[in-house]
Order: C-alpha cells, then structure tokens, then sequence
C-alpha cells in the first residue's frame, strides 16, 4: 500500500486525460502549489500529485468539481494499493479506509469509464456489497456524514481508496448520471440537455430558473431534442431550423417553428432561456452566443462548442474568452460553467447566465 494523501483522482472521457490534465495544472498555477499529473491515454482518469500534504490541502480547499470542464468527478486520494489478492480484497482495503478515523455516509467501488474498466462491473457490484457489510460491522458508516467513500479499481489488482466532500463533489459514481432516453423525444440529444441541465444547476436552481411559462429559443432545434426537454416543463420555445421539426411538439401548443439560419435570427424580445447545438465551429458558436447574452437576448443559455482535433483545451478558453469579453464590453456580466458530459462525444456543454 502506499499512502498518497496528496493526489487527487479525476476520471474524465477515455481519450481527453490531457485537457483534464491541463485543466488541474491550470488550477494548481493560480494557486503556486506545484503539482504534477500522472495520465495514460484513454484511461478515463488522470492523477494530480501535490508536493505535500499542505498543498493538497489548499488545493482541496480551492478546486470544486463544479468548476472543472473536463473532469467528472474530483476525489482526494487517500491511499493507492497494488497487489490486491484476488481471494480477499477487503482485507488489503480496510486498513487503508481506516486512515484517518473518517465515516463515510456512503462507500462506492467503482471503475474509470474505459473498455477495459468496465470488464470490471461485476466484480465492483459485488466488492461494493461486501465493503458495506465490513464498514456497518466497524461503525463507519453514519448517514449524517459528509463524507463519501469511493474505491476506484483501475484494474482487478489495482485500487485507489479516495474520500469525497459531498458538498463539493458528483453525487453519481463515475461522475455520470445514468439516465433513460424517453421515448416520447424526438432524438437522443434530449439526453445531452437534461444532463447539463442536473451536472450544471443544483436543484435550487433548477426550481427557480426552470418554471411554466417562461420562454426559451432553441436555434438549430430539429428534430426536437432539446426542444422536448424545454417543453416538458411547460417553457414555450421558438424552435428555429430550417429542417423538419417533430409534429407531437408542434402539436403541444407551445412550440412555434421558424425556417431561419439559427446564425442569423434575432427574438422580437427578450426570453429567459437559449439553447443551441448547432454543428459548427466553437469560435463561431462561441461568438453567436456572446451576441445573445451582450444583447440582453437571454437571461439564461446552455450551448454545445463542437471542439477540433487538437487544442481543445486552449479552444473552450478562446471561446470563454470571447463570450466574457464581449458581455464586459456591454456592460453586463455573465457567468460560465462548462462540462464534458457523458452524452457528449468531442464537445463541451457550456451553461451561461447573465448578471
């Protein structure tokens, strides 16, 4: 076992481990920590390692999941074992879930989302039932803690032991919400927005931003996808495309739909919300929506940056860059969050709210 109090463990897309690594640097430079990441291409997990304990303290202290793009989940590594015996894994593990005398309110053993990780969900099911009983039997579990345990089996032999802020941390393992395509949706994109819509607003925003009645425009809606999930909650959309949308949406009464390049379109008034996945280039997304929040278009926006083969990272900050510097041009000033989501492939979901 070797104790590593001062790593941290981010699990991301197999494939974009470097723009997660550059996104933790990025972090680690404005703080002066002087940490280093460990990543292997298409692992779904990238290492971040503090020079001592003090530095991942601060860095704990500073880096919430929910400003990270590229990262679903953050978690403080506790301990990293090799060597586990495939006859009794636990007995290797609880020493290292000891450290420190924490409860947990929960324990997750889970696995990076890569093809050959995920050979691993049966053994993690079943490693994950027997932890539990072991945590009950040693009093470690209390419903009432903030604290969460996650194992993280990198390979049948390999674990990371890790604890997570609950408050500051995915509440889903792996970092990705499992959801169900609807069947009633025009398409599988709906699933893109309501995963933004729960990884980038908490519930209390959700209550208050998302209500019957308010209006939203969806520039290149067809067929409908994210269309239906704005409908669903009583939001009427002006759906804006030149393609076919879907009829159940247009008979619901609260989608009008305008043949119109989304590029061009302009609302007679202002809406509450826009959203946008349109395929084109990220600057040119990018630049369209600085147009909407510097105008005062929207009050709310989520949009998809569709990003190149290389520099992706660099890319999403361009496009930050532009909608931000515009907005402060107006006057006016907006907030971004941005995340790769699981239902996303070589994009970022991009949610923006004016101030």
């Amino acid at each position: 076992m070797t104790v590593a109090a001062r790593s941290f463990l981010a699990y991301c897309r197999p494939g974009f481990e470097g723009e997660c690594a550059q996104e933790l640097a990025a972090h680690d430079s404005i703080l002066a920590t002087g940490g280093f990441a460990r990543s292997q291409r298409s692992s779904g997990y990238v290492e971040f390692v503090l020079p001592d304990a003090d530095a991942a303290k601060r860095f704990a202290e500073a880096v919430h999941w929910r400003e990270l793009g590229f990262a679903r989940q953050l978690l403080r590594v506790k301990a990293r074992i090799d060597g586990l015996p495939r006859e009794d894994r636990l007995a290797v593990l609880m020493p290292a879930i000891r450290i420190g005398g924490r409860r947990y309110c929960d324990a997750w053993i889970e696995s990076p989302d890569n093809d050959a990780a995920r050979e691993l969900a049966g053994l993690c099911r079943s490693l994950n039932n027997a932890l539990i009983a072991a945590l009950k039997r040693e009093g470690l579990i209390d419903p009432q803690s903030p604290w969460r345990l996650h194992v993280c089996l990198t390979d049948a032999q390999t674990a990371f032991v890790a604890d997570a802020d609950i408050a500051k941390t995915s509440a889903w393992p792996g970092g990705i919400p499992r959801l169900r395509f609807p069947s009633a949706a025009p398409s599988r994109s709906t699933l893109k927005l309501e995963e933004a819509l729960l990884t980038l607003l908490d519930a209390d925003e959700r209550e208050r931003w998302l209500k019957p009645g308010m209006s939203g425009v969806d520039l290149g809606a067809a067929p409908g996808g994210w269309t239906w999930q704005l409908v669903r909650r009583a939001i009427r959309v002006t759906a804006v495309d030149n393609g076919p949308m879907d009829q159940a949406l247009i008979d619901s009464g609260l989608v009008i739909h305008l043949r119109e390049d989304g590029f061009r379109y302009r609302p007679p008034n202002p809406v509450d919300w826009l959203v946008c996945d349109m395929v084109e280039q990220p600057r040119r997304v990018a630049a369209r929506m600085a147009e909407w929040l510097a105008g005062g278009w929207c009050r709310f926006a989520i949009f998809n940056l569709k990003l190149p083969m290389k520099k992706r990272y660099d890319e999403v900050q361009l496009c930050r860059d532009t909608v931000e510097q515009a907005v402060a041009a107006a006057g006016r000033h907006v907030e971004w969050r941005a995340r790769q989501l699981y239902h996303d492939r070589e994009e970022i979901t991009v949610f923006s709210r004016l101030h």
